[in-house]
């Protein structure tokens, strides 16, 4: 079992450096000057390429390539390393998961019972459970939002990395509705409330 899980480790680290290499390749053909004036020196090259790997190594070897096309297709200039990520994350994201400002707002705005409505993606809801509702509400977004922002990106790297989230399930309706009471027991109710509020 061991040597199967490092084995699929090893496998996967592989991948990763390959996937790192094709993604420096692609940079080096559509960036061309701006790539040798950034990377002319191979000992420096292969430093960035190690931090690179170290940093994006949550993600797997498809998305890299896919964030390198997507960075390619978008921008101009050779992207720094937290481009990347960004690139990383939108390429991973489950399509039905919103940016982190659209799930805040989302989150924000939610009628009670949060878990009854209709949410865009159960990530948004788990967010906005663990971050506390009334904060949300009672707060000012300049205050909320990075707090919203961290807690929802760590919600969404877990689904990326495979984690299943719980569909929001609203409170269940009772079993048996309660017995309505009778005439002389609902007027002692309200005699008591009377008395207890010496009226």
């Amino acid at each position: 079992m061991t040597h199967d899980r490092n084995a699929a480790a090893q496998a996967r680290r592989t991948a990763l450096i390959d996937a790192i290499n094709q993604v420096f390749t692609l940079f080096r053909l559509n960036y061309h000057n701006q790539y040798l004036k950034a990377f002319g020196n191979a000992a420096e090259l292969n430093e960035v390429k190690r931090l690179w790997l170290e940093m994006l190594g949550q993600f797997d070897a498809r998305t890299l390539l896919a964030a390198a096309k997507s960075v390619i297709e978008t921008s101009e200039y050779l992207p720094t390393l937290r481009t990347m990520i960004y690139h990383c994350e939108r390429a991973s994201s489950d399509p039905g998961m919103p940016d982190a400002h659209s799930a805040y707002l989302e989150a924000c705005r939610a009628p009670s019972p949060k878990a009854a409505h209709p949410w865009s993606h159960p990530a948004v809801y788990h967010a906005g459970k663990r971050c506390d509702w009334y904060f949300l509400q009672t707060t000012s977004e300049a205050v909320a939002f990075p707090v919203f922002r961290d807690i929802y990106e760590e919600v969404c790297l877990s689904v990326r990395n495979g984690v299943q989230l719980e569909e929001p399930a609203p409170p269940a309706l009772p079993d048996k509705a309660a017995e309505p009471l009778d005439k002389a027991r609902n007027q002692e109710k309200l005699q008591a409330l009377r008395d207890s509020l010496k009226l």
